[in-house]
């Protein structure tokens, strides 16, 4: 412990700091991105509540931020974009405090210690994960890492005061508060907790037992906790998106709520906290094996450095070098940390092993999306790629394999009588930059703003549309409530039925009064309609209440339309598909009906055999399938799947009201989870190629087959044609 704790370079850091934010200014995205994108810009534009927990912290520091940024003339999406990069960076700025600390601590001088620290923050800073989560607002982590980078600057610069220097306590203090903050906006902030108390065990353990010190911790961690009060009281105010619908009667109950967890109080605020609808099982039940967990992580950690040097997702021996060498300056850092303070190496070691391997064990992830391809069943695979969860270990990872790199620098500087000459070494920290720059770059990628564009533009006015997830529901969100395209259309998520919440506000929001008009767009080929006179759910609450799953005792006629839809007995029919048949039966003749897709949720309704392509979107006529057909309609042959056209339509949407930009001309699609999206682009124009040939329009054909082979090669992985599988 030092009696005086040399100065640190704040005016250094704040340069290193811009320098990263210009960095992801540079590859930012250009408007919304998939997965939580959407939904965290809509939400953070209209401070509406996004899936449990509800991140009230990132809601409000959107807000704020977006308004901030207002008079730049930058468009919504973009403010909050920069939020991610702004957050990200300010991380950069407390590891380079932390790395010139550390260097300094094992002998380095003047500049180079900066240059040292320049180095760490350059390696954490283009880890591929903590960059490609950097310049588009996908989730809410780079706040949550800034959180945790500035705690533990505030924790390692108190090791460094005397212990009476009435500075560190407070220093201590804010760490704390800044945890419980923090974990407002995502328990991820929580993280440092256990490295932090060690490090007091080892440093100072007497300060653990001072009244006054504890009681100022505990006002921290009551003050910081009392944003989740945001989540109430903006319930109460109807907002458009209102995830969990946190509502609750009192003050007492939502306090008893917040200040337990979700333990006790009011229950949907404590369900929301608690996170039920997930319905994940104890750390105990193992989703997949717990090796496997960790290949999964490992699989994460051999992206980082080198992403580019194989398309391939599985861990590659093209990578292999990288991460050895990454992983092996890594270890060299964690053990320079030690050398220089063992009380910071406790905190170190402690809080790396937190952001990865207790994370692997606390997140308890299903088999890999890339990974196990003998589990056929999709069930049993994430839905995605899971990397961004260690976000905050990679970044940190990253600076301590900068820190073994500037020893390796020194030390060779110190063999060979000159840092100068020894200077090329530092090379090595270029080669995350240099090998996941084409594959974190977002400049230029329109492709989910586009897709719920067109998606949204090809339907009806006043239309139902049924969505299965959040990458066919969350852009749509952004389009309607940020830029305020197609508010008409009612996006019905169908797994939200099955919650209690849900289905009373769709009930709400397509009543008469809150019904949002029609407003034509230039080239659609609808025509404008009467708004609806009744709400799409005319089910009461008692009736929700008796809705659940089970089996069906007798078989279940249900008539839709024209037709009879006929459910066997012993058929399993879920709530949410249950309350998703009510809603189709109450708005015959006042709304059309569309889905996003044949297959998924209108497949397990029994619905596909009575969809009508109408470009993106599958419209629901339930009719005669035997019996004379629109003369709009065309059936693809069966060896192409059979299904109908509405081709007049379908064709007018591709040629005149879509628009396509990189979702056609992608040069790589670094989240293969998303290729369902070029893939429907494929299906839908390879179709109307076929449907052209046959009725003799050469010249359509001849379009829509280049289309489908543009969509295609984005499919496959990109127009650079990066797979040969």
């Amino acid at each position: 412990m030092t009696d005086n704790a040399p100065t640190p370079p704040w005016k250094a850091a704040a340069c290193a700091s811009a320098g990263v934010f210009l960095l992801y200014v540079l590859t930012l995205a250009p408007t919304t991105a998939w997965w939580d994108t959407s939904e965290y810009i809509a939400t953070g534009y209209t401070l509406g509540i996004p899936h449990p927990p509800g991140n009230p912290l990132f809601v409000t520091l959107a807000r704020v931020w977006s308004l901030l940024l207002a008079p730049l003339g930058l468009s919504p999406a973009v403010r909050i974009n920069l939020l991610a990069a702004a957050t990200s960076a300010g991380a950069s700025y407390f590891f380079f405090l932390i790395a010139h600390r550390t260097l300094v601590q094992v002998g380095a001088r003047g500049r180079e210690a900066l240059v040292g620290a320049g180095v760490s923050v350059l390696v954490g800073a283009t880890a591929f994960t903590v960059w490609s989560q950097s310049n588009a607002n996908e989730k809410v982590y780079t706040v949550s890492l800034l959180i945790v980078a500035a705690v533990s600057w505030l924790v390692l610069r108190w090791r460094d005061l005397p212990a009476g220097d009435p500075r560190g306590k407070r220093m201590l203090v804010a760490a704390v508060y800044l945890m419980a903050l923090g974990s407002t906006n995502h328990l991820m902030s929580v993280l440092p907790a256990g490295a932090v108390f060690l490090l007091v065990v080892f440093a100072r353990p007497g300060v653990l037992v001072r009244p006054r010190f504890v009681s100022r911790c505990v006002l921290a961690v009551v003050v910081g906790l009392s944003f989740n009060f945001f989540l109430p009281i903006r319930a109460a105010q109807r907002p458009v998106i209102n995830e969990g619908d946190p509502l609750c009667d009192g003050l007492v109950e939502a306090a008893a709520a917040i200040y337990t967890n979700g333990y006790a109080g009011c229950p949907a605020l404590a369900s929301s906290l608690q996170r039920e609808q997930y319905l994940k099982p104890p750390v105990t039940t193992r989703m997949s094996p717990i090796g496997h967990q960790l290949y999964n992580f490992y699989q994460y950690f051999d992206w980082q450095w080198s992403r580019g040097m194989d398309p391939d997702e599985q861990v590659s021996p093209a990578r292999g070098p990288f991460t050895l060498l990454f992983l092996t300056l890594g270890l060299a850092g964690l053990y320079v940390v030690w050398r220089g303070d063992r009380d910071s190496g406790v905190y170190m070691g402690v809080l790396m092993a937190t952001l990865s391997f207790g994370l692997v064990f606390y997140l308890n992830f299903r088999y890999g999306f890339s990974l196990a391809p003998e589990i056929t069943d999709p069930d049993l695979h994430e839905v995605r790629e899971r990397d961004y969860f260690f976000l905050l270990g990679f970044a940190l990872w990253g600076v301590m394999s900068g820190l073994g790199l500037s020893r390796c620098w020194l030390w060779l500087a110190g063999r060979g009588g000159s840092a100068v000459r020894a200077a090329p070494v530092l090379a090595v920290a270029a080669i995350p930059f240099v090998l996941n720059v084409s594959w974190a770059n977002r400049a230029g990628d329109h492709a989910s703003r586009d897709w719920a564009y067109n998606l949204l533009n090809s339907v009806e006015p006043y239309a139902l549309l049924f969505t299965n997830g959040d990458n066919d529901t969350f852009p749509l969100w952004y389009l309607q409530e940020v830029e305020g395209i197609r508010q008409d259309v009612s996006v019905i998520v169908v797994q939200y039925l099955f919650t209690e919440w849900y289905p009373k506000q769709i009930r709400e929001l397509t009543s008469p009064d809150r019904q949002r008009p029609y407003v034509a767009l230039d080239g659609l080929p609808f025509v404008n309609r009467e708004p609806p006179v009744r709400s799409a759910l005319g089910l009461t609450d008692d009736q929700l209440a008796r809705i659940g799953d089970g089996r069906l005792p007798d078989s279940l006629n249900v008539r839709l339309g024209g037709v009879v839809v006929q459910y066997p007995a012993g058929m399993t029919l879920r709530r949410g598909h249950r309350v998703a048949l009510s809603m189709i039966r109450s708005v015959a003749g006042d709304r059309p009906v569309y889905f996003a897709g044949a297959s998924g949720e209108m497949a397990r309704m029994g619905l596909s055999g009575w969809g009508v392509r109408e470009g993106l979107a599958v419209r629901l006529h339930p009719r005669d399938l035997e019996g004379p057909q629109p003369p709009s309609y065309r059936k693809v042959r069966e060896e192409l799947g059979g299904d109908w056209f509405d081709y007049p339509r379908t064709a007018q949407l591709v040629d005149e009201v879509y628009t396509y930009r990189d979702i056609r001309t992608r040069p790589i699609l670094p989240d293969m989870s998303t290729r369902n999206i070029p893939l429907q682009f494929y299906i839908m124009t390879a179709k109307l190629a076929v449907i052209a040939a046959a009725e003799g329009d050469a010249e359509a054909a001849d379009r829509y087959g280049t289309m489908s082979g543009d969509f295609l090669a984005v499919y496959q992985g990109g127009t650079e044609a990066r797979r040969t599988n």
